[in-house]
């Protein structure tokens, strides 16, 4: 067998069974939530019948490794269960019969495509300026450039993000009112004003992300710039960027993919208090609003949805690292 596609296959077992082993730490934190979403539905004055009622309807009332069992092969098949908040209890209290129930696929499938969006907006906005501004400072070494960017970089790193994004709004849509302070953006927005309202979060994970990148760049240019070939190529008389951008850049692209694979993964598992912050309707919101009321369906879910996605980013960058390193692709 191909050692690429020998790694490539170890490092998808390990993530399958990583996802396993999260799935039950998931479902075990889940249920371990303080409270009891039947008896918050209800209200305190509900009876115990009532409540009981609701449990058995819900299968809250089944063995902890039952319901685990259940739904870990419902999500095998796609199907992630119905929302306990979207459902309609009045049969329960005697107001007439329950409504059809939402799914958790539905209430989640418009949320995460608003994350992604916000992801991808400051994707593009953080990797370009972080490799550029890492080229820079390792062009400039140990001038005020360099120093300037690393304390800028670690400063916004340090500083947590709640706090970034207050300063944003203070500056930008409050005592210069350039962008919304709200990015209360819904389905039928057209992408010029969508992207206006997922700017002011879009920059403020940027602030977050950038440093890390930044950081990367430049540690992996300056340990090649020792190396005989760049020598050579400065020997030659080529010119000190075109030295970095050409020659030393592409051999330091593993060290770079792995650190933009996992602050990608951050952008959509990290965004829960940005988007809480600025009202911005993905997936991190959703689940700060189902935690609140013990919608324990869509809980479990984006859980699983924010492991699996980094995950994926990580056996991403894995995959990216053999394809750009010679070393690896044709081994000894």
């Amino acid at each position: 067998m191909n050692p690429v596609v020998k790694i490539i296959l170890q490092r998808l077992a390990l993530g399958l069974l990583t996802l396993f082993i999260v799935s039950i730490v998931i479902f075990t934190a889940v249920n371990m939530l303080p409270g009891d979403f039947a008896q918050a539905i209800l209200g305190q004055g509900a009876s115990p019948e009532a409540v009981e009622a609701i449990r058995r309807d819900l299968g809250l009332d089944q063995p902890p490794v039952t319901r685990y069992l259940q739904w870990l092969g419902d999500a095998l098949r796609g199907d992630l269960g119905n929302s306990f908040a979207q459902a309609n209890f009045s049969s329960f209290v005697g107001e007439g019969s329950g409504g059809a129930r939402v799914t958790v696929a539905q209430q989640i499938a418009p949320r995460f495509a608003n994350t992604m969006f916000l992801a991808g907006v400051t994707a593009a906005i953080a990797v370009p300026f972080a490799v550029t501004l890492g080229v820079l400072a390792a062009l400039y070494r140990n001038s005020a450039f360099d120093k300037a960017a690393n304390v800028a970089t670690l400063t916004s790193i340090s500083s947590p993000e709640f706090f970034l994004a207050y300063v944003l709004i203070l500056f930008l849509a409050v005592l210069n009112p350039v962008l919304p302070s709200l990015s209360n953006i819904y389905a039928d927005m057209g992408f010029g004003e969508r992207l206006v309202k997922t700017l002011l979060p879009a920059l403020t994970l940027t602030l977050v992300v950038t440093a890390h990148m930044m950081r990367m760049t430049r540690a992996a240019i300056i340990n090649l710039l020792a190396s005989p070939y760049i020598e050579m190529a400065r020997l030659k008389g080529i010119g000190p960027m075109r030295v970095i951008v050409k020659h030393a850049l592409p051999n330091a692209l593993a060290p770079i993919i792995n650190v933009i694979a996992l602050n990608l993964a951050y952008l959509i598992t990290g965004v829960v208090v940005v988007e809480v912050v600025f009202v911005y309707p993905g997936i991190g919101q959703l689940f700060v609003d189902s935690v609140k009321i013990r919608d324990i369906p869509v809980v479990q879910a984006c859980c699983l949805i924010f492991a699996a996605a980094y995950i994926l980013l990580n056996l991403t960058a894995d995959i990216l690292s053999i394809a750009t390193n010679p070393r690896l692709r044709q081994p000894k």
